[in-house]
């Protein structure tokens, strides 16, 4: 089984306007999208398409194509193949947070393709924001560095906090998972470093036993962080840090999947 999960420690670190820091412990699963069968028959704890304490659904990622009935891994093909990417043989390790007691919140998800042999071909962020928005970037073999990562900065055009611009560019540096995950995930303003967020944390077996340890360590995992964000953002505005309206740029969010209303309104006429 290439499946496991990883227990993590997630940092946040904002260097200006103001200077803020956090660190939290959470886990994250990892899973081949082609064991998520077998997974669903050994796992007590782990359901998949139905209710459990752990709950994965294929249709809560990259929703494009759900409606002709595509299975993820297809999706995911389907969009590297958009980008020139050669799919044949993939596997695609899926790191995630499933819904848990059937809640759903995932401020990024992350998609690592191998070929047969298990060389990296793609890495595939999907990040969603608290209005439910989605969107992927994707990392083809030209990110690759030599030293294994996969390496993009890339304007994000996308609403992600109040208190970061849509025109911020990510930059996305992502291992292959192994023994360890290891991400991080920067903002750059104008050439400027103002945000570094890292992902990192050992291995562990995706068993009943270790989910069953999880739960009493992070109880309500994904309740506890949409819960997390709203209290740092609350420190945030109290920092009278720049406040950015979603709907004050809409023309600038593009590349996303189910749009918010804000960005569906049609556009009034000077007439």
């Amino acid at each position: 089984m290439k499946s496991c999960l990883y227990e993590c420690r997630v940092m946040h670190a904002r260097f200006s306007p103001r200077a803020h820091h956090f660190v939290y412990r959470i886990f994250m699963f990892a899973l081949d999208l082609d064991e998520i069968d077998e997974l669903d028959q050994r796992l007590r704890l782990f359901s998949a398409e139905r209710r459990n304490l752990y709950s994965f659904r294929d249709r809560d990622y990259l929703p494009t194509g759900t409606a002709t009935g595509a299975t993820l891994k297809q999706r995911v093909l389907t969009l590297l193949g958009q980008h020139g990417i050669a799919t044949d043989g993939l596997r695609i390790q899926l790191v995630t947070l499933p819904r848990v007691a059937g809640y759903l919140f995932n401020p990024v998800s992350f998609y690592f393709c191998q070929a047969a042999d298990g060389t990296p071909v793609a890495a595939v962020p999907e990040v969603t924001n608290t209005f439910k928005e989605m969107k992927p970037f994707v990392l083809g073999p030209q990110t690759r560095r030599a030293d294994g990562y996969f390496h993009l900065r890339i304007p994000k055009h996308f609403y992600v906090s109040p208190f970061s611009d849509v025109d911020v560019a990510f930059d996305f540096q992502l291992s292959v998972p192994g023994e360890r995950l290891s991400i991080q995930i920067d903002d750059y303003v104008k050439g400027e470093r103002t945000l570094t967020s890292t992902l990192t944390g050992p291995a562990r077996p995706l068993t009943d036993g270790r989910l069953a340890w999880f739960t009493l360590l992070y109880p309500l995992i994904t309740l506890k962080i949409i819960t997390l964000i709203h209290w740092q953002a609350l420190r945030l505005y109290l920092k009278s840090l720049p406040w950015f309206r979603k709907a004050a740029r809409p023309a600038d969010q593009r590349g996303l999947y189910r749009p918010h209303a804000s960005l569906l309104q049609p556009k009034h006429s000077d007439v």
